[in-house]
């Protein structure tokens, strides 16, 4: 999965959203459940706009809405999300499995 064009995109939401992910308190100390509850609540965000995305779809193929634009946004919206938290599962698929090659 290709995600190069995730840097080109600049809605105010995607912007908020990294703006507000942070992995690191501000005194400086981190810890494994602060980068835990990171990963679940962008875990969360990714299912509720993934969710949103389908409602959408529902309502336009049920002639409910015949807003294309809104339903555009919320399907990218709902890629993004996706692709962003692929790439976080796999980065932390590799530190997980660089930690398990160390030797003792």
């Amino acid at each position: 999965m290709d995600i190069s064009n995730i840097n080109a995109i600049s809605t105010d939401d995607i912007k908020s959203f990294f703006n507000n992910t942070s992995l690191t308190k501000t005194d400086g100390t981190d810890s494994f459940s602060d980068v835990l509850s990171a990963a679940m609540n962008n875990i969360d965000e990714t299912n509720s706009l993934q969710n949103s995305a389908a409602q959408a779809e529902v309502q336009f193929a049920l002639g409910e809405s015949d807003n294309t634009h809104d339903l555009l946004i919320a399907e990218l919206k709902a890629s993004v999300a996706l692709q962003y938290t692929v790439a976080v599962r796999d980065k932390i698929i590799d530190a997980y499995k660089e930690l398990m090659q160390m030797s003792i």
